[in-house]
This record gives structure tokens, C-alpha cells and sequence, in this order.
């Protein structure tokens, strides 16, 4: 036979197993002898079983039911097992299945362009001086604090002996009362941890003064060391609208 002639359809290779059925041929028998004749164009054995199986129930139909509200699977339309699909996707077509990848911001183009010109006044400022401009940075993000944290279950496991019931842990939800922490750090370590008072809000001239705050909290000795300047950057949007410009002793940066 031909490589024309034998590639038949899915109901025509349907077709075929019913007249097997018919005729009292088993599913093991039916698919040798189509694999003999068809060779690469046959059916799966997986196929010649499921329809075998549906012809000795009473079915006469080769055609596919309908499916409404579900789509036709790869695996369903080529008649071949899903784990075949996998193989075929991954191995042939070199794909993967990946879950997209956590990021805390959605960038507006206005913050990506601020972003952009923030980084290349960086580089501008630190020219070849890097070892020098890395022990001036500092750095500064916020973050929620809730006055308590129920334990994980992972904390909250206890050595037993056997036969001993298991200790109770009673579910608690996560503090509704929170405070906003802001945290500015260099090389050496933390410089300041502020607590947005309740009822406060973090504005342009709050940020500014806890950029002071930050400046003053770094000792005489690292001023000398590192030619008395800071550079400042930030690790998320700031949504305040505050800006930071040093005075004439050193340089500042305060962008996303």
C-alpha cells in the first residue's frame, strides 16, 4: 500500500475497528493488524482500545460527541495520549509550562522613564569610582508592620512522645492594626527605622525630613571617610511626590 493510501482519517481508522469488533477481533489483534498494514500512519493502541471497547457497548457512530462549553484537547484531536503531547512540546519543540514570574509594581511609562534617567544620573555620578560611590548608597523601602503574626504551622510544631495527642492551635487571623515602617540602611547596617504615627500621612515634607533624619544618623567618622556625601535610592514607587536635593557638601538622589 501506498504512504498516499494509507494515511486514513480518525473516522475512517473508527471504521475500520468496528468491522474488527464485528468480525469478534480483539483490540490486541486489531491493532497489529492495522499496525502491519499502516505502519506510522496507524492509530495508538490506547485508541484502538477506548473505540473497541465503545463498539462492543452498542455504539454505532464514528464520529466524535459533542463537547459543549470544552474545547478539543491536543491529545484528543491527534488521538494520541497526553503524556505523548508532553513529550512532543518539551522534547521537539523545546516549550515549557512556566507561571509568571511575582513583581510588586506595575510600572506606568512615566515610571520606567523616570527609572531610566534615575539610573543613568547614577552611572554619571559614579564615573570610575565605584568602591568609593558603594560605601556612600543609601538605601531606604517601607513595608507594612502588623502589631502581631499568627505562627506558621512549621513554628508551631512541638516534640512529642508517642501515643501523645497532638497539641491545639487555635486559627487566628492576621492583625488588622498595622504601622508603616520605613527603613534606610547603607554597607554598615540599618541608619533609621521610622513609624508613620496613626493617623498620619506620608507626604512630601515627612519623606523630606526623614531624609534629613537618615543624613544625621550616619557618625562624624563615615562623613570623613566618605567625603562627608550620601547617595540615596529607593527600592519601590514613591508615592509621596517627595523630592530630596542635598546641599552643597555632596549630592543626592532619591528615584525609583
Amino acid at each position: 500500500m501506498s504512504a498516499e493510501s494509507s494515511n486514513l482519517s480518525n473516522i475512517e481508522h473508527r471504521a475500520v475497528i468496528k468491522y474488527f469488533v464485528k468480525k469478534g477481533t480483539t483490540p490486541k489483534e486489531i491493532f497489529e493488524d492495522m499496525v502491519s498494514v499502516l505502519q506510522e500512519s496507524a492509530p495508538s493502541y490506547t485508541m484502538v482500545e477506548k473505540w473497541a471497547r465503545l463498539f462492543q457497548q452498542g455504539r454505532e457512530s464514528c464520529e466524535d460527541d459533542a463537547r459543549p462549553g470544552r474545547p478539543v484537547t491536543i491529545a484528543e484531536e491527534l488521538q494520541i495520549s497526553k503524556e505523548r503531547v508532553g513529550e512532543i512540546i518539551q522534547e521537539h519543540i523545546n516549550m515549557r509550562k512556566i507561571s509568571a514570574s511575582w513583581v510588586p509594581k506595575m510600572l506606568t511609562p512615566f515610571d520606567k522613564q523616570r527609572r531610566l534617567q534615575t539610573s543613568k544620573d547614577f552611572l554619571e555620578l559614579v564615573g570610575d569610582n565605584i568602591e568609593e560611590i558603594c560605601d556612600r548608597i543609601v538605601t531606604v523601602d517601607e513595608t507594612w508592620v502588623r502589631q502581631y503574626d499568627p505562627e506558621s504551622k512549621q513554628e508551631s510544631m512541638q516534640w512529642t512522645k508517642k501515643g501523645e495527642r497532638p497539641p491545639k492551635k487555635f486559627k487566628v487571623q492576621k492583625s488588622a492594626s498595622k504601622l508603616m515602617a520605613t527603613i534606610f540602611w547603607d554597607s554598615e547596617g540599618v541608619l533609621l527605622i521610622d513609624y508613620l504615627p496613626k493617623g498620619t500621612t506620608m507626604n512630601g515634607q515627612y519623606y523630606a525630613n526623614l531624609l534629613a533624619q537618615a543624613r544625621d544618623s550616619r557618625t562624624e567618622a563615615t562623613w570623613e571617610v566618605i567625603a562627608r556625601s550620601a547617595v540615596f535610592t529607593r527600592q519601590c514607587i514613591c508615592p509621596h511626590g517627595a523630592g530630596f536635593e542635598a546641599g552643597p557638601e555632596g549630592h543626592g538622589l532619591l528615584g525609583n
